[in-house]
């Protein structure tokens, strides 16, 4: 079994073959980690060299049985691209496709309903800078107060309005949302994100009062973490590219089927 991890992990992705093989891998990820919620919530990505074409997972099947064949193109009215296609989650094309055409380097985004993400998203505090984890998004994730089931294209703008220039959204009483320029990035801003709101929770339900650091230590923390201008020497930019690399490796590990 090759360890070389492929092209394009972090920077960008070039053809649809490999933004196929690693959506896929960013499913079995999320499943993997136990960020599921049965066949609902979705990852998608935009078809490389295009502006109206993503791949998003097809309604029904488990995020462990996706594979990169089984990924469904649609466009931007949520119709799929090739006949015979299995159906795409009403709900999912809305908030998807909203960030999507709102956000060009928004190539690829990524939503769960995990409980800690829940649990978050229902308290008014919202997320606080409790731990270093959660220091990477201090003052850098929006809030979009929830509505109902996303089905109403109405609300495509208020999405848009509440992510601004952010890489995650907290969607109140309901979920979260990263975005990135690959799954690789979006994977791992959720992958830390949910991390961030289960030690939340978990520091919550802990005795004692909770120590929260000021607020110039946390937004020089979440300017190293992420790899703005500090003057810093922390700024490593291989570290992104080499935690997707070593996740590409345990798919290939506990799913090898994934790229099929």
């Amino acid at each position: 079994m090759t360890t070389t991890p492929g092209p394009a992990i972090i920077q960008g992705i070039e053809t649809e073959a490999e933004a196929r093989r690693q959506l896929a891998a960013a499913f079995r990820l999320v499943a993997h980690f136990g960020m599921t919620d049965l066949i609902y919530t979705h990852i998608s990505v935009r078809v490389p060299g295009t502006d109206d074409r993503f791949l998003i997972n097809p309604y029904g099947l488990l995020f462990d049985e996706i594979t990169a064949s089984s990924l469904v193109e649609i466009g931007t009215d949520g119709a799929a691209i090739r006949a015979g296609s299995m159906p795409v989650n009403p709900a999912g094309f809305v908030i998807h496709s909203a960030i999507h055409t709102a956000r060009h380097d928004a190539k690829c985004v990524l939503h769960t309903h995990t409980r800690a993400g829940c649990a978050v998203a229902a308290q008014a505090c919202g997320l606080l800078p409790l731990n270093q984890m959660s220091m990477e998004f201090y003052n850098r994730v929006g809030y979009h107060d929830y509505e109902g089931v996303a089905l109403d294209l109405d609300e495509q703008r208020r999405l848009v309005a509440d992510i601004g220039p952010h890489n995650a959204l907290i969607l109140r009483n309901h979920g979260l949302l990263t975005v990135g320029e690959t799954p690789g990035a979006a994977f791992l801003r959720m992958f830390y994100l949910d991390r961030a709101c289960q030690i939340q929770i978990e520091a919550q339900h802990a005795s004692g009062e909770l120590v929260i650091p000021g607020p110039e230590v946390a937004e020089r923390t979440a300017r190293q973490l992420n790899l703005e201008d500090t003057g810093d020497t922390f700024a490593d930019t291989q570290a992104n590219d080499l935690a997707w690399a070593a996740l590409l490796r345990l798919v290939a590990r506990v799913a090898p089927d994934y790229a099929d």
